[in-house]
C-alpha cells in the first residue's frame, strides 16, 4: 500500500539537544577538548569585553563555530549561520538552546572581529598542542619540516605597476564592464618588484617549481612531530623574503620557547632543503639535518656519517606524513585558497585549521587507543 505524506502540524515541542546527539560520536570527544582548551582561555576573553553594555556572542561559540567552519567546509560565516538555523548537531556542539537559533550573519561576522586576531588564534593553537603534549601523543625530540603554497584572495587582473603606469588601462576595463575586468598584459613583464595586487597588496607571484604556474599567494609552512603526525607550527611567510629553510629554523626555535621540555634531535625534511644555511643551521642548534640529498650535490655538515644511520632512513619514511597535513588543511579545512586578505587575517584562520587538525587527530588517536 503506498503511503501519504501528512503534513507537519504546528505545536510546542522540547527538544534535549545532548540526548539528541549519539554517546559515540566524533563530535563528543573534540567538544570535550575544545572546551578544555576555552576554559584555559577564558580570562584573556575577559580582557577583551568590556564589563557594562549589552552582552554580545559568547567568544567561546564564536571560536568553536570556526573548528565547525573547518571541520564540515563551510565556505562562508553566511552559509554557516544559514545551517546553523537547522542543524541541531551543530547548536549542540556551540551550546546553543534550540530556542535561541541561528546568529544572524552580519552581527556573527562583526563580532568574530574581535577574536580574528593571530593572537588569539595562537594561543588557540598552541593550547591544543600543549592538550596533546600532556596526553603523551607528542614527540619532543622528532620533527618534519615542510612548506607549501597558499593563494591569496585576489586576481591576477589586481596584479598592476605600482607607479600608477597601469591605471589608465584599469580604469578602462571598468568602464567597458565593471562587473568583469577584461585587462591585457601580453608580451609586459610583471614582477614582485614593479608590481603589485590591489586587492592584497602583502601577497606575491610565486611559483613553487620550474615549469608551474605562478599565482598570488602565500607561503605555508609546517613543523610537524614525528610520533604521531600531529601540527607543531603552522607560518604564513612572504615565501620571496623568508624561504623555507630559514622559516624551518625559525619555526624550530619558537617551538622550543614556547614548549618547556621540547630539545628538538633532528629535523627532517625534502631535497628543497638540501642547501648549506639549513644544514648549518642545524649544527648549530645541536640538530641532525635528517635531509632528502639532491644527487650530485654536496653540502658540508651532511654527508654518509648521517645519511647512513638507520635513524635517518627512519625520519625520510616519517615525513611524507607532513603531506597529510598539507591534504587535510587544503580539502577539508579550506585553506587552499585564503578567504581573508592580508598576511595577519589569513594566519589567524591557518591558526584556527590547523588546530582543528590536532583536535582531529587527538580524538582519532584516544579512539583507537580505547578499541
Amino acid at each position: 500500500m503506498r503511503g501519504k505524506p501528512q503534513a507537519q502540524p504546528d505545536f510546542l515541542t522540547v527538544i534535549n539537544l545532548n540526548a539528541s546527539v549519539p554517546a559515540d560520536h566524533p563530535l563528543r570527544r573534540i567538544k570535550r577538548h575544545v572546551d578544555a582548551v576555552l576554559q584555559k582561555l577564558s580570562p584573556l576573553f575577559d580582557d577583551l569585553y568590556q564589563a557594562g553594555g549589552r552582552p554580545s556572542i559568547p567568544p567561546e561559540q564564536l571560536l568553536k563555530a570556526r573548528v565547525l567552519t573547518a571541520l564540515y567546509s563551510v565556505r562562508s560565516e553566511r552559509l554557516f549561520c544559514e545551517q546553523l538555523g537547522y542543524n541541531l548537531l551543530w547548536l549542540w556542539f556551540l551550546d546553543r538552546e534550540f530556542s535561541e537559533g541561528s546568529f544572524d550573519h552580519s552581527v556573527f561576522a562583526k563580532n568574530y572581529e574581535r577574536v580574528l586576531s593571530a593572537d588569539v588564534a595562537k594561543l588557540f593553537f598552541a593550547e591544543v598542542y600543549a592538550l596533546s603534549r600532556q596526553a603523551g601523543w607528542t614527540s619532543d625530540d622528532h620533527f618534519t619540516a615542510d612548506g607549501t603554497l597558499i593563494e591569496s584572495w585576489a586576481s591576477l587582473k589586481s596584479f598592476v605597476r605600482k607607479d600608477g603606469a597601469d591605471a589608465q588601462k584599469v580604469q578602462a576595463a571598468k568602464d567597458e564592464d565593471p562587473g568583469n575586468l577584461t585587462i591585457h598584459f601580453r608580451g609586459e613583464k610583471r614582477r614582485n618588484d614593479t608590481h603589485q595586487s590591489t586587492t592584497d597588496p602583502e601577497s606575491v607571484l610565486y611559483r613553487k617549481a620550474n615549469g608551474q604556474e605562478a599565482k598570488l599567494c602565500f607561503g605555508g609552512h609546517i613543523l610537524m612531530e614525528n610520533r604521531n603526525g600531529l601540527c607543531a607550527d603552522f607560518t604564513i611567510h612572504d615565501p620571496l623574503a623568508e624561504p623555507e629553510p630559514v622559516v624551518a629554523l625559525q619555526q624550530v626555535q619558537a617551538h622550543q620557547t614556547l614548549h618547556a621540555g621540547v630539545r628538538v634531535k633532528t629535523l627532517g625534511a625534502d631535497k628543497g632543503y638540501h642547501r648549506k644555511d639549513l644544514v648549518a643551521g642545524c649544527r648549530e642548534e645541536n640538530m641532525a639535518p635528517h635531509v632528502a640529498c639532491k644527487d650530485g650535490v654536496s653540502v658540508a655538515g651532511l654527508d654518509g656519517r648521517t645519511t647512513a644511520r638507520e635513524s635517518y632512513r627512519i625520519r625520510q619514511r616519517i615525513r611524507q606524513r607532513v603531506e597529510e597535513i598539507f591534504g587535510w588543511i587544503k580539502t577539508v579545512g579550506g585553506l587552499r585558497r585564503s578567504r581573508y586578505r592580508g598576511r595577519e587575517r589569513t594566519q589567524a584562520w591557518g591558526y584556527f585549521v590547523a588546530g582543528t587538525y590536532n583536535v582531529l587527530r587527538i580524538a582519532r588517536l584516544e579512539l583507537a587507543a580505547a578499541g
